[in-house]
């Protein structure tokens, strides 16, 4: 198991797209709108590291994404 923490910018006015967008991405487990250097946290929770690079490429061809930046949990 593999998870994976990313924050995501959208273009402005394309936050409900960008939401609605998001939800329908197998792989990601929670989507969160926050305020400040970022517009959306997303919980990716997936088998393994090559399918979570396959999720966050997904994030970043949409249209509305800008930029992302995506953290790799690990068990201590």
């Amino acid at each position: 198991m593999v998870i994976g923490v990313t924050m995501i910018n959208v273009l402005p006015g394309y936050e409900k797209a960008a939401y609605r967008e998001l939800k329908n991405i197998e792989g990601i487990k929670d989507v969160y709108h926050v305020f400040g250097e970022y517009d959306f946290v997303v919980i990716i929770d997936v088998k393994d590291l090559s399918i979570l690079n396959a999720v966050v490429d997904r994030i970043r061809e949409s249209e509305t994404v800008t930029a992302t930046q995506t953290i790799i949990g690990a068990e201590l």
